[in-house]
């Protein structure tokens, strides 16, 4: 009873924690692409969806536990039904980037591995939800591998895209790019070297939440390729502070829109008045600021 308790409260709660990641997605994405997002309506479909269906998925982090068959059914077919949303916003990025004019600006390199490694961490729950599959690798640290996939993988790089998208327009100054591809590639390769091996010790049996093992289990090579791999992360992580702090002082002026952008906060200066605008904006549409510059250009507006 208690476990039901908690992942009722904990499954629903990794779901929202995501959304605010793909929001920033949605918006990034479709600057950096000079596109328009693909798909809009089936977008927010998906959201919606994702968001209902997973109240109903707690349990299959609990298929071990001796419930009714009828019971893991139930939690094996919500949990690969709700792959389908997640899998048309997927889409829908990608859709988005196809045919596009892409930038890759470090917001949208950000994005880019947020899509692989998002990709990743779907399959790898996929797999968790097949319960033969997840009998055998229940609370190891394939799930481990799995979570932090999504958490850092997904979540983290959506905010690092956030970060250097937004910076501009909160401090008037643009962050250094060779501190970023620095951040981002140091980064990159450290969060793969640490956690892609995990899924390798939890196929091996490793189990998550103990402190030590004894040393014949074949686990110590893993451990060590993981541990290494946080090295570079923590240097990636020390570049992007300095960055901030180093950019606010001595960072190349921004102006006010840096990125060629289409949304409100970019028709003002940067940093943004207290008032915001002298004037209340008019919206006529989803990216109002490039109607204001490209009244000219039917191919970008949303009827």
């Amino acid at each position: 009873m208690w476990q039901h308790f908690f992942w009722i409260f904990g499954h629903p709660e990794v779901y929202i924690l995501i959304i605010p990641g793909f929001a920033i997605a949605s918006e990034i994405i479709p600057v950096f692409s000079r596109k328009p997002i693909f798909g809009y309506p089936i977008m927010v479909a998906a959201t919606l969806s994702i968001a209902f269906i997973s109240l109903g998925v707690w349990a299959h982090h609990m298929f071990t536990v001796g419930m009714t068959s009828l019971g893991n059914t139930f939690f094996a077919l919500s949990t690969m039904v709700i792959a389908v949303p997640t899998g048309i916003k997927i889409f829908n990025w990608i859709g988005t980037m196809y045919g596009g004019k892409i930038r890759l600006e470090l917001p949208m390199l950000f994005c880019i591995a947020f899509l692989f490694q998002f990709l990743i961490a779907g399959l790898t729950g996929i797999m968790l939800a097949i319960v033969p599959f997840d009998w055998q690798l229940s609370d190891s640290y394939f799930v481990v591998a799995h979570f932090h996939y999504v958490l850092i993988g997904a979540l983290l790089y959506t905010f690092f895209a956030g970060f250097y998208y937004w910076y501009p327009k909160a401090f008037g100054k643009l962050l250094d790019v060779k501190l970023g591809h620095w951040h981002f590639w140091l980064f990159t390769i450290g969060f793969h070297v640490t956690f892609f091996p995990q899924h390798i010790s939890g196929f091996l049996g490793m189990p998550r939440r103990i402190f030590t093992y004894e040393a014949d289990r074949g686990w110590e090579i893993w451990n060590q390729i993981s541990t290494f791999g946080v090295l570079f992360q923590v240097v990636g992580v020390g570049i992007f502070v300095f960055n901030l702090i180093y950019s606010y002082y001595k960072g190349k002026e921004a102006g006010d829109d840096p990125w060629d952008a289409w949304t409100l906060e970019w028709a003002t200066t940067s940093p943004p008045p207290e008032y915001n605008f002298e004037e209340v904006p008019e919206v006529r549409s989803r990216r109002p600021l490039w109607d204001k510059k490209h009244p000219e250009d039917p191919d970008w507006k949303f009827e």
